[in-house]
C-alpha cells in the first residue's frame, strides 16, 4: 500500500505519479550512504561500484556488479531487489527481498518492499500484512503508513485507509507531496474511486489544518466527478473551512468533469 536521495535512497525510491509507472513503486532504500561521485577506480569494492550504478540508474549493470561482491548481506539483496524492482522484474525482485528478510527478520525495508510485490500483484491482504509487519519495525516511517493506506484503499476500506493517512500526515505533513504513494491506485482504478481517494485526501489535510491542500483535493474530487458533495459541509473534518471563500465558491460550483 508503510515508505535513494543524495545517498542512493533518492535516486531509486520513487517515481513520481505522472510518469511511467512500476508494478509497485513505494519501496525503501537500503541504510547506509552511498558515494555519488566515482573515486579511484581501484579503491571502491564491487558494492560501491554498483551503488553508483543504482544512483544513475543503470540498474542492470548495479545486479551484474552486486553479484559480484564476496559478502552476502541482508542489505545488499535488498538493493538488488530494489533493482530488479525498477527493471519490473517483480519475480526476482520478490526473491531478493526474501532472501534479505531470511538473513534479517528485523529488516523493516525489506520487509515494507516485499509488501509493494504484493500490492503490485494485487493481493491486498498480503500486502497490509507486510505493511503492518514492516511498521512494527519503522514505527515512525510516514511512507510505510502511506503504503498501508494506499493497501487498505485499494481493498476498499476507506476507514482503515483513511486512519492510515492520518498517522502518514502526523509522522510527515509532506508525506503526499514527496511520496507517490497513490500513484498506481489512480492508474489501475476507475474515476470513481479516484474522486473518492481525493476526497479522502481533502479530509486528511482539513482536519489537519492544511487548508490549501484540503481545498486542492476537494477540486479534483469535483472534476473527477466526486457525487456525495455534501459531505463536504456535514463531515466534521471540514468545518473549519465553511467560512473560506475558496470553499463556498467550489460548493456552489459545478466544476467540469473531466
Amino acid at each position: 500500500m508503510v515508505s535513494v536521495t543524495a545517498t542512493l535512497a533518492r535516486s531509486a525510491l520513487l517515481v513520481t505519479a505522472g510518469a511511467a509507472l512500476l508494478p509497485a513503486q513505494n519501496f525503501l532504500p537500503p541504510q547506509g550512504p552511498t558515494p555519488v561521485s566515482t573515486p579511484v577506480h581501484s579503491q571502491l569494492s564491487a558494492e560501491d561500484r554498483a551503488d553508483i550504478f543504482m544512483a544513475r540508474k543503470m540498474y542492470r549493470e548495479a545486479i551484474d556488479t552486486y553479484g559480484l561482491a564476496p559478502e552476502t548481506s541482508a542489505t545488499r539483496w535488498n538493493k538488488m531487489g530494489i533493482a530488479y524492482h525498477q527493471l519490473q522484474d517483480l519475480r526476482s525482485a520478490k526473491k531478493n527481498y526474501e532472501q534479505a528478510i531470511r538473513l534479517d527478520p528485523n529488516y523493516g525495508e525489506a520487509i515494507n518492499n516485499l509488501g509493494t510485490i504484493y500490492y503490485g500483484q494485487q493481493s491486498y491482504r498480503r500486502a497490509v500484512r507486510q505493511y503492518k509487519k514492516a511498521l512494527r519495525e519503522l514505527p515512525e516511517s510516514a511512507s510505510i503508513e502511506s503504503n498501508l493506506g494506499t493497501a487498505y484503499f485499494a481493498r476498499k476500506d476507506y476507514k482503515k485507509a483513511a486512519d492510515a493517512y492520518e498517522k502518514a500526515m502526523q509522522l510527515d505533513p509532506d508525506v503526499f507531496e514527496h511520496h507517490s504513494t497513490y500513484g498506481i491506485l489512480l492508474q489501475n482504478n476507475n474515476v470513481g474511486e479516484r474522486a473518492k481517494f481525493h476526497y479522502y485526501l481533502a479530509k486528511t489535510y482539513a482536519k489537519n489544518g492544511l487548508t490549501d491542500r484540503a481545498l486542492l483535493y476537494i477540486r479534483k474530487s469535483l472534476e473527477e466527478g466526486f457525487d456525495e458533495r455534501r459531505k463536504f459541509l456535514e463531515d466534521p473534518e471540514f468545518s473549519s473551512l465553511k467560512n473560506n471563500e475558496e470553499f463556498r465558491a467550489l460548493m456552489k460550483s459545478e466544476p467540469r468533469v473531466l
